[in-house]
């Protein structure tokens, strides 16, 4: 699928380096695509929300990816 904006994607949050705080996925919007891979999110997560930009798409910390299929 190609990202366009106001698609909902999944962020894998980047948890702490202690791991007291796991990586896990939150919600996010996308507010801008600058390419293929590349998107500018709006995450949500329990705690709130914040803007974060050139987020490359991966499985990994720090990277977004589309919702699982059920």
């Amino acid at each position: 699928m190609i990202p366009s904006v106001g698609r909902i994607v999944h962020y894998q949050r980047r948890g702490s380096a202690d791991g007291v705080h796991k990586s896990e996925p939150s919600a996010a919007i996308v507010t801008a695509v600058v390419d293929a891979n590349t998107v500018h999110l709006c995450v949500l997560n329990p705690e709130g929300m914040y803007f974060n930009h050139d987020v490359k798409q991966g499985e990994g910390p720090g990277q977004w990816n589309w919702p699982p299929r059920v």
